[in-house]
Protein backbone atom coordinates (compact mmCIF):
# COMPACT_ATOMS: atom_id res chain seq x y z
CA UNK A 1 0.00 0.00 0.00
CA UNK A 2 1.10 3.60 -0.48
CA UNK A 3 1.01 5.52 2.33
CA UNK A 4 2.31 9.33 3.22
CA UNK A 5 3.23 10.36 6.29
CA UNK A 6 3.50 13.99 7.07
CA UNK A 7 5.44 14.82 10.26
CA UNK A 8 8.90 13.09 11.02
CA UNK A 9 8.85 13.31 14.76
CA UNK A 10 8.73 10.19 17.32
CA UNK A 11 5.37 8.58 16.24
CA UNK A 12 6.29 9.72 11.87
CA UNK A 13 9.43 8.29 12.19
CA UNK A 14 8.68 5.26 14.21
CA UNK A 15 5.48 4.51 12.16
CA UNK A 16 7.92 4.98 8.57
CA UNK A 17 10.33 2.28 10.42
CA UNK A 18 7.38 -0.25 10.87
CA UNK A 19 5.39 0.58 7.73
CA UNK A 20 8.33 0.21 5.65
CA UNK A 21 9.45 -2.77 7.06
CA UNK A 22 5.92 -4.53 6.86
CA UNK A 23 6.69 -3.66 3.01
CA UNK A 24 4.45 -0.89 2.62
CA UNK A 25 5.53 2.10 0.44
CA UNK A 26 6.26 5.17 2.37
CA UNK A 27 6.53 8.54 1.80
CA UNK A 28 7.64 10.30 4.57
CA UNK A 29 7.75 14.82 4.75
CA UNK A 30 8.65 17.39 7.26
CA UNK A 31 8.28 21.33 7.48
CA UNK A 32 12.12 21.86 6.79
CA UNK A 33 12.68 19.90 3.93
CA UNK A 34 13.31 16.19 2.22
CA UNK A 35 17.09 17.09 2.35
CA UNK A 36 16.75 16.87 6.43
CA UNK A 37 15.05 13.34 5.97
CA UNK A 38 18.04 11.42 4.46
CA UNK A 39 19.33 9.83 7.17
CA UNK A 40 15.40 7.80 7.80
CA UNK A 41 15.08 7.43 3.85
CA UNK A 42 18.46 5.39 4.46
CA UNK A 43 17.43 3.60 7.00
CA UNK A 44 14.35 3.01 6.22
CA UNK A 45 13.47 3.15 2.42
CA UNK A 46 10.94 5.41 2.43
CA UNK A 47 11.08 8.29 0.10
CA UNK A 48 11.71 11.67 1.41
CA UNK A 49 9.36 14.39 -0.55
CA UNK A 50 7.83 17.46 0.23
CA UNK A 51 4.90 18.46 2.37
CA UNK A 52 2.70 19.32 -0.75
CA UNK A 53 3.69 15.50 -2.35
CA UNK A 54 3.58 13.21 0.18
CA UNK A 55 -0.30 12.53 -0.43
CA UNK A 56 0.35 12.02 -4.16
CA UNK A 57 -1.57 8.41 -4.74
CA UNK A 58 -1.13 7.38 -1.23
CA UNK A 59 -4.41 5.03 0.28
CA UNK A 60 -3.76 6.71 3.65
CA UNK A 61 -2.25 9.72 4.73
CA UNK A 62 -0.68 10.17 8.41
CA UNK A 63 -0.83 13.79 9.99
CA UNK A 64 1.40 13.86 12.91
CA UNK A 65 2.31 17.19 13.41
CA UNK A 66 1.47 19.80 16.28
CA UNK A 67 -2.03 21.11 16.37
CA UNK A 68 -0.60 24.73 16.04
CA UNK A 69 0.92 23.92 12.24
CA UNK A 70 -2.11 21.62 10.68
CA UNK A 71 -3.39 25.59 9.40
CA UNK A 72 -0.11 25.76 7.70
CA UNK A 73 -0.26 22.74 5.93
CA UNK A 74 -0.59 23.43 2.06
CA UNK A 75 -4.27 23.78 0.42
CA UNK A 76 -5.59 21.03 -1.87
CA UNK A 77 -2.49 18.92 0.03
CA UNK A 78 -5.06 16.13 -0.64
CA UNK A 79 -6.04 16.31 -4.56
CA UNK A 80 -3.39 13.52 -5.49
CA UNK A 81 -4.45 11.22 -3.07
CA UNK A 82 -5.97 7.60 -4.16
CA UNK A 83 -9.53 7.14 -4.44
CA UNK A 84 -11.01 6.12 -0.90
CA UNK A 85 -7.95 8.33 0.88
CA UNK A 86 -8.36 7.51 4.86
CA UNK A 87 -6.73 10.67 6.59
CA UNK A 88 -4.85 9.45 10.02
CA UNK A 89 -4.66 12.40 12.54
CA UNK A 90 -2.70 11.68 15.84
CA UNK A 91 -2.85 15.47 16.84
CA UNK A 92 -3.29 16.57 20.18
CA UNK A 93 -4.17 19.93 21.85
CA UNK A 94 -1.31 21.25 24.58
CA UNK A 95 -2.69 24.64 24.93
CA UNK A 96 -0.25 25.64 27.65
CA UNK A 97 2.49 23.95 26.44
CA UNK A 98 2.89 24.41 22.60
CA UNK A 99 -0.42 25.11 21.11
CA UNK A 100 -1.78 28.26 22.59
CA UNK A 101 -4.90 28.61 23.05
CA UNK A 102 -7.20 27.01 20.30
CA UNK A 103 -10.77 29.07 20.65
CA UNK A 104 -13.09 26.66 18.76
CA UNK A 105 -11.46 23.80 20.26
CA UNK A 106 -11.82 26.07 23.96
CA UNK A 107 -15.68 26.32 22.84
CA UNK A 108 -16.14 22.23 22.61
CA UNK A 109 -15.09 21.47 19.22
CA UNK A 110 -13.34 17.86 19.34
CA UNK A 111 -9.47 18.07 18.39
CA UNK A 112 -10.01 16.18 15.25
CA UNK A 113 -13.38 17.95 14.30
CA UNK A 114 -11.12 20.70 13.81
CA UNK A 115 -8.61 19.45 12.08
CA UNK A 116 -11.36 18.57 9.54
CA UNK A 117 -11.80 21.95 9.06
CA UNK A 118 -8.26 22.95 8.72
CA UNK A 119 -7.89 20.49 6.23
CA UNK A 120 -10.75 20.18 4.61
CA UNK A 121 -10.62 16.27 4.99
CA UNK A 122 -12.34 13.60 7.14
CA UNK A 123 -10.05 11.73 9.53
CA UNK A 124 -10.15 9.02 11.69
CA UNK A 125 -8.22 9.76 15.02
CA UNK A 126 -5.74 6.89 16.10
CA UNK A 127 -2.38 7.06 17.59
CA UNK A 128 -2.87 10.17 19.45
CA UNK A 129 -2.54 8.29 22.80
CA UNK A 130 0.19 5.98 21.81
CA UNK A 131 4.26 6.08 23.25
CA UNK A 132 6.29 6.12 20.10
CA UNK A 133 8.30 3.99 21.31
CA UNK A 134 5.56 1.31 21.81
CA UNK A 135 5.21 0.87 17.94
CA UNK A 136 8.24 -0.69 17.57
CA UNK A 137 8.39 -2.29 20.91
CA UNK A 138 5.25 -3.51 21.59
CA UNK A 139 3.64 -4.98 18.69
CA UNK A 140 2.40 -8.83 19.25
CA UNK A 141 0.55 -11.28 16.88
CA UNK A 142 -3.32 -11.37 16.86
CA UNK A 143 -4.44 -13.41 19.48
CA UNK A 144 -2.10 -13.06 22.37
CA UNK A 145 -3.29 -12.29 25.59
CA UNK A 146 -1.07 -9.25 26.14
CA UNK A 147 -1.66 -7.45 22.98
CA UNK A 148 -2.34 -4.29 23.14
CA UNK A 149 -5.62 -2.01 21.76
CA UNK A 150 -5.90 1.14 20.36
CA UNK A 151 -8.81 3.40 20.41
CA UNK A 152 -10.35 4.61 16.69
CA UNK A 153 -12.49 7.28 15.81
CA UNK A 154 -14.13 8.41 12.59
CA UNK A 155 -16.69 9.14 10.69
CA UNK A 156 -16.02 7.10 7.40
CA UNK A 157 -16.77 3.80 7.98
CA UNK A 158 -14.61 2.77 5.25
CA UNK A 159 -11.61 4.95 6.23
CA UNK A 160 -11.89 3.69 9.54
CA UNK A 161 -12.16 -0.07 9.10
CA UNK A 162 -8.77 0.56 6.74
CA UNK A 163 -7.05 2.31 9.05
CA UNK A 164 -7.60 -0.41 11.54
CA UNK A 165 -6.89 -3.08 8.97
CA UNK A 166 -3.62 -1.69 9.45
CA UNK A 167 -3.40 -1.24 12.89
CA UNK A 168 -3.81 -4.66 13.11
CA UNK A 169 -1.33 -5.27 10.65
CA UNK A 170 0.78 -3.09 13.04
CA UNK A 171 0.91 -6.00 15.86
CA UNK A 172 -2.25 -4.50 17.85
CA UNK A 173 -5.99 -4.37 18.33
CA UNK A 174 -8.52 -1.60 17.54
CA UNK A 175 -11.52 -0.75 20.00
CA UNK A 176 -14.11 1.01 17.88
CA UNK A 177 -14.41 4.65 20.05
CA UNK A 178 -17.10 5.78 17.87
CA UNK A 179 -17.70 9.53 15.52
CA UNK A 180 -15.53 12.40 15.37
CA UNK A 181 -18.26 14.27 17.64
CA UNK A 182 -17.21 11.61 20.38
CA UNK A 183 -13.44 11.43 19.83
CA UNK A 184 -13.07 13.90 23.12
CA UNK A 185 -13.18 10.38 24.66
CA UNK A 186 -9.34 9.90 23.51
CA UNK A 187 -8.16 13.29 24.15
CA UNK A 188 -5.46 14.41 26.55
CA UNK A 189 -6.25 13.56 30.17
CA UNK A 190 -9.06 11.36 29.48
CA UNK A 191 -8.86 8.02 30.74
CA UNK A 192 -7.13 5.68 27.86
CA UNK A 193 -4.66 7.86 27.10
CA UNK A 194 -1.71 6.22 27.05
CA UNK A 195 -3.33 3.22 28.53
CA UNK A 196 -0.96 0.52 27.13
CA UNK A 197 -4.02 -2.17 27.68
CA UNK A 198 -6.05 -4.84 25.96
CA UNK A 199 -9.46 -4.39 23.87
CA UNK A 200 -11.43 -5.35 27.79
CA UNK A 201 -10.11 -2.20 29.31
CA UNK A 202 -9.21 0.07 26.83
CA UNK A 203 -13.28 -0.16 26.30
CA UNK A 204 -14.45 0.38 29.65
CA UNK A 205 -11.72 3.16 29.87
CA UNK A 206 -13.38 5.33 26.93
CA UNK A 207 -16.83 4.33 28.74
CA UNK A 208 -15.18 6.30 31.48
CA UNK A 209 -14.16 9.48 29.97
CA UNK A 210 -15.96 12.20 31.44
CA UNK A 211 -15.79 16.21 29.92
CA UNK A 212 -14.21 17.23 32.98
CA UNK A 213 -11.06 14.89 31.91
CA UNK A 214 -10.41 17.04 28.53
CA UNK A 215 -10.97 19.95 31.00
CA UNK A 216 -8.79 19.36 33.49
CA UNK A 217 -5.74 18.44 31.48
CA UNK A 218 -6.06 22.03 29.09
CA UNK A 219 -6.18 24.12 32.88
Amino acid sequence: MKIGIIGAGNIGGNLTRRLTALGHQVSVANSRGPQTLTALAEETGATPVTVAEAANGAEIVVVTVPLKNVPDLPSGLFDGAAEGLAVIDTGNYYPKERDGRIAAIEEGLTESAWTEQQIGHQVVKAFNGTYAQDILDRPLPAGDPDRMALPVSGDDAAAKQKVRALIEELGFDTVDAGSIANSWRQEPGTPVYGLRAGVEAVTKALAEAGPEHGAAHRD
